[in-house]
This record gives structure tokens, sequence and C-alpha cells, in this order.
């Protein structure tokens, strides 16, 4: 779950969204996003890569030093940056390289070598990557190799880090897609995005994540206790998830259009806002029936424009609608069933 400062950043973004049309440039920005992979001698940097491309760009060889400078891969607007690794020797400074390309990321996936064990180095590495400021993701690659010894090898590196430190194997892909992306995406909201427009394998988990994370925002905003106060924030917040759909299957809609869309997904969306209002002035805990009932509109809203932009903008506003009473219907058949389930 995302931490509380992070939500805290987030509704303190939102309350400086008065102007409505700066939500599309804003989401314009988040689609240039850029990550930069550093690590030391043959850590696997190039491997994982090639994993997130899907082809071969970056050379992959068993000889430490292959990669000599930068190598940079345009997909669309976003730039996926493989860099020299920390501690080779050669005629450049490569560490000097890799560092600079740290600096002007937005995220950067710090690749170790688990069956290497943490050397002092690598741990050099990570502190001055940390001094940078920018969001860090610690990734313990080569786990297929370790098996047997993953979770202690995993518990040592925390613990000398002080840090959670996500078990990959570029060469196989787990851990890549289910763990590694989520803890990309936390580091740095605009990189769900970003990721989820320049690679299409991985735009539906992406898709999830972000509609999860946004229902779970707007339920934390909804729980202000005094009614009306909230609308214009949860508006804007739906209206920014669904721009971010749209952006991350590849499609431009301002946002007039994507109001019209949630417009029509949800039916009355005012009538839906009004529900959760009402909810706080009943006796007890009103403010978490308005929160219950607006991080499962939301999560709604988010299912049905994914299914929109994944089936080509086919679907005709019943069938929207229908989607939506659908994915509400089923939620609420699940909360009777296992009253232990939380709702975003």
């Amino acid at each position: 779950m995302p931490s509380l400062p992070t939500r805290l950043a987030d509704i303190r973004e939102l309350l400086q969204a008065t102007d409505w049309e700066q939500l599309s440039l804003d989401v314009e920005k988040e689609i240039h996003a850029r990550l930069a992979i550093v690590g030391p001698v043959n850590s696997g940097k190039s491997t994982l890569f090639n994993r997130l491309k899907g082809r071969k760009v970056s050379p992959v060889k068993a000889i430490p030093g292959t990669t000599t400078d930068l190598v940079t891969e345009e997909i669309g607007p976003f730039v996926l940056v493989d860099t020299p690794g920390f501690g080779e020797v050669g005629g450049v400074d490569r560490a000097a390289i890799a560092r600079q390309a740290a600096e002007s990321a937005d995220v950067v996936v710090l690749v170790l070598d688990a069956s290497a064990g943490l050397r002092q180095s690598d741990y050099d590495l990570y502190e001055s990557l940390r001094e940078l400021g920018v969001p860090l993701v610690v990734a313990l690659n080569k786990t297929d190799l370790i098996k047997r010894d993953l979770e202690e090898a995993l518990a040592d590196v925390e613990q000398k880090l002080k840090t959670t430190v996500i078990p990959i194997s570029a060469k196989t892909g787990a851990g890549v897609g289910e763990r590694l992306m989520p803890a990309i995406v936390e580091a740095h909201p605009w990189m769900a995005v970003a990721l989820g427009r320049a690679l299409p394998d991985y735009r539906h988990q992406l898709c999830q994540r972000l509609i999860r994370s946004t229902a779970l925002l707007n339920a934390i905003i909804a729980a202000e206790p005094i009614p009306g106060v909230d609308i214009p924030l949860l508006l804007a917040s739906q209206v920014r998830l669904v721009l971010r759909i749209a952006a991350i299957y590849g499609e431009s809609l301002t946002v007039r259009h994507a109001r019209e869309l949630l417009t029509t997904i949800a039916g009355g969306v005012a009538l839906r806002y009004l529900a959760a209002e009402l909810g706080k002035a009943l006796p007890g805990p009103g403010w978490l029936v308005g929160a219950t009932i607006t991080g499962l509109g939301t999560e709604a809203i988010g299912q049905v424009a994914m299914a929109y932009f994944e089936g080509g903008r086919k679907l005709s506003p019943a069938q929207l609608r229908q989607k939506y009473r659908e994915i509400i219907r089923n939620a609420r058949r699940r909360k009777r069933h296992n009253p232990t389930v939380t709702q975003p």
C-alpha cells in the first residue's frame, strides 16, 4: 500500500489543480518520464533493459564492461537508459557517465548481482545514488542462480542497505512485471503512464495499479467529514485517471472529452457524488460510507475506461454504463459474501 506521505503529496497536488486544462498538460509531462538503469559490473543491467524493451537493444555478454557508454532507446517520447557498470576500468570514466544519467532521470533502478553478494562498492554506489535525491528502486538480479538461498540473501541486502529490495531475474522475467514495475510506479507515480505507453506488454497491470491507487486516494479525500468540500478534488482526480488511462493506450484526450467519457461511464456523476455526500450526514461513521462509495465508484470508472481503450474505443455509451453497473454490483456482492474484504 502506498505510504501516507505519498498520498498527502498527491492530495496537495490536486488542491492546486484549479486550472482544469492544466490536467492535460500534467499528463503530457508524465509521458516523458525517464528511467535509468544503473549498477555494478556484470549485474545484468543490459539484460533487464532488453527484457523491458522486449527485444535485444543493449549488448549482453558474460564479459564485464561490455557497455562502455550510455545506450538509450527511445520508445516514442519515453527513453530507457542502460548505463556502464560502476567500478569498471578502461579509458573512460564510466561511473561518471552512469551517474550523469542517474541525475537526469525521474527514477533510477539500481541493479545488484544476487550471485555475487553485497560488496562494499555496491554499498558505496547505493549511498551515492541516494545522495542525488532521485527516486531509487533497488533490484536484486540473478535470483534464478541462488534459488535455495534467495530468502537469506535478500534479507542480508535489505538489512545492510536498510531499504526494500526487489528480487528479480532479468533473464527469466521472474519478478519484473509483478514486483519491479509496481515498485517503480510507487517511487514515482508518473512512471505508470510512461511505462504503460512505452511498453505495451505491461499496460494492463500498470492500469490496474493506477486504478487501485486512485481509488484509494479518492477514498481518503472522501473521508473528509464536511459535505461538499471534496467534490472538486474527486472530480479532478477521476478526470485525471481517465486522461492517464487514455495516455497509456496512446490516446489523446482533452479534459472536456475526459469529462464526457466519465459522465457516459458513470451515468449521473453528480448523483454518485450526492450519494457519497449524503452518507456523511448519517449518524455514526457516515464518512466511512462516503469513502466506500467513492472508492468503489472510482475503481469501476477506471476499469470501464481501461476496457474502453483496450477495445479500441468501440464500446457504445449503453455498453459503458452496463459494464459500470456490473462492476458495482459484483463488488457489492463480494462485500456481502465476505464482509472482511475492504473496498478501496
